[in-house]
């Protein structure tokens, strides 16, 4: 089965982070340039939170506050879930389902090395699924 570390050697393990003391709009520009729906808030060298589309709709729009005025510390997701490298892809999946969340940071010794999304999950199931396809239609027609 592959895992996180599968995933993130194909996709890469960049991360966009950014600052607890940023403002929600600042935080919104790096999201649109980067057209990424999730940051991870850092403080100092932590995962502190998460800032995602849903918080500036639930916690920003929703309550009709000023995103220039808000600080991204104040609407964060403060519940993180981080997974580590070596974990099953489907056992993150799962996690994903239960705890409807579409972003899950990967960590090592307290270090963030990466960031799995609802998209790279799926993409891994599909890719297998696509192999698995070819693997039995070459099987069928006796070329496998």
């Amino acid at each position: 089965m592959p895992t996180v570390r599968d995933v993130l050697a194909a996709k890469g393990s960049k991360v966009m982070t950014v600052a607890p003391g940023a403002t929600v709009m600042e935080a919104v520009d790096k999201m649109n340039r980067n057209k990424i729906g999730a940051l991870v808030v850092m403080d100092g060298g932590s995962v502190a939170g998460m800032f995602t589309e849903r918080d500036v709709l639930q916690r920003v729009v929703g309550m009709e506050r000023g995103p220039r005025e808000m600080l991204v510390g104040d609407v964060m997701t403060t519940e993180v879930i981080c997974c580590g490298a070596d974990e099953d892809i489907e056992d993150v999946a799962a996690v994903m389902k239960e705890r409807r969340v579409r972003h899950i940071p990967v960590c090592e010794q307290d270090e963030l090395i990466g960031l799995i999304s609802i998209g790279d999950v799926s993409a891994q199931f599909a890719s297998q699924q696509q192999a698995q396809i070819s693997f039995l239609s070459e099987y069928i027609y006796g070329r496998a």
